[in-house]
Parts: C-alpha cells; structure tokens; sequence
C-alpha cells in the first residue's frame, strides 16, 4: 500500500497539534527535511518541543520555526550558528535542554527500539548529569539518560519507494536513521520516489518503510550551506 500523499498542510492537520514534540532529522543545514519545516511553520501549531541536533540557522532551517515563535523547547547538542535562537534563550523565550552529541543520537535510538532509558559515562560531572540518576559498573560512574519517543518525527531522505523504504545520501545519513525510529508518526520526504511497484533493493535500505507513516515528494529546493568557503581558481594551497 502506497504512503505517498500530498505536501500541504491538510495532509497533516490531523497530527499537527499544539504541545507536541517533534523530531527533526538533519545536521547542520545537510538533510534537513526543508519542505516538511515548511509545512510546521504553515500550520501555525505552537508551544513545540523540538528535539535535533541543532536548530538550523538564521532564517533557514529550523530557524524559520523560531522566527515564528512556534517552538517552547529545544533538545539539542549544537545552536551555535543561530542568533535568533541564543537571543530567544537569553530572554527566557525559550526552554533549552543541551544533549551531548552521540547521547542525544542514543537516546532516540532507544527509543526508536523501545529502551526506556540506558547508561553512559558522557557527561558525568558536569551540569549535563544533574538530578540525574547514577550508578557504578565496574567501579565507574554512569548516568542515566532517557529514550526519546517523539509524537512526530520528520526525515528527509535521497530515495524513498512507496511503501516507505528510504535511503539516505552522504551527511544527510547522519541523524535522519535514528529520528525516523523515534517518531510514533514518521512523515519523510524524499528527492526521489521510485515508480509503483518498483522497490528500494533490500540490501541498500537503511530505514525500513515499516518505520515510515507517509511520505511526500520534496521539491528539490537550493540545498542551502551555512558558512560557504571558498578559494580562487588557480589559487594553490589555499594561499
């Protein structure tokens, strides 16, 4: 049975709800499922919580959530190239929850699997483990920190085929595998979406279409980069 279905807000006014946590595949700028962000934005839904690994840029990415004063609270490792975030936070705008990098990965990978919670040594006395319960194995100290099980979590992926079978391309692998098991509702958009009846080959999947609720055709926007460097033509070493 195809999940293909249309890219506008109907198609998802029966899951978009204020208060609802959502995870957002992509790093940096690289895999952000952009025609699905703009969906959220559209829809006018509020008071969100928002878990990724960084929340995009100034006006792109998940930043246009920000601008729009949509997002309540933000799970996250990395904020550093968004002003409109660190503002927002230093107002009191915004609730934030830093996540080292490998746990916040961990974290939605459990509980994409059904873990409740695991161990591990990052963080450890630091503010990161506050109020956090502890335990020692093999005389070392470990933290406890919870599986993320999102109400909605959106991936962008390179190639879907209709029963929700996805493939990724490059960095954009890098989160959208773990936040597609997260979600109780996973919607995925893909640059390309094989003809009926033709199927990703099974030993190339990296996220299985049962992990998949629906899925839409992106529109190939202008993949965006954050900090652009470059060097003249003909210019040797970089001098």
């Amino acid at each position: 049975m195809t999940k293909l279905t249309q890219l506008n807000e109907s198609s998802f006014a029966d899951v978009l709800k204020d208060g609802i946590t959502i995870a957002v595949g992509g790093f940096g700028l690289s895999g952000n499922p952009t025609d699905l962000i703009q969906i959220i934005r559209n829809s006018g839904v509020k008071n969100l919580t928002i878990v990724s690994n960084n929340m995009g840029v100034d006006g792109k990415g998940l930043g246009i959530l920000l601008e729009n004063k949509q997002v309540k609270k933000v799970l996250a490792s990395y904020v550093g190239e968004n002003k409109l975030f660190a503002q927002q936070y230093l107002d009191g705008e915004l609730e934030v929850e830093f996540v080292p990098q490998g746990t916040l990965a961990e974290r939605m990978r459990a509980g994409g699997a059904g873990i409740p919670a695991f161990y591990t040594k990052t963080g450890v006395g630091t503010p990161i483990a506050e109020g956090k319960p502890h335990e020692v194995f093999d005389g070392e100290t470990y933290v406890m920190e919870r599986g993320i099980v999102a109400d909605i979590a959106l991936v962008h992926a390179h190639t879907a085929d209709r029963e929700g079978n996805l493939i990724y391309r490059h960095t954009a692998r890098n989160f959208n595998p773990m936040v597609a098991t997260c979600g109780r509702i996973t919607i995925a958009e893909a640059e390309v979406i094989l003809d009926e009846g033709t199927y990703v080959d099974p030993n190339i999947i990296v996220t299985p279409g049962i992990f998949v609720q629906r899925l839409v055709q992106s529109t190939l926007p202008e993949k965006e980069i954050e900090q652009r460097t470059v060097r003249s033509r003909g210019e040797e070493g970089g001098k």
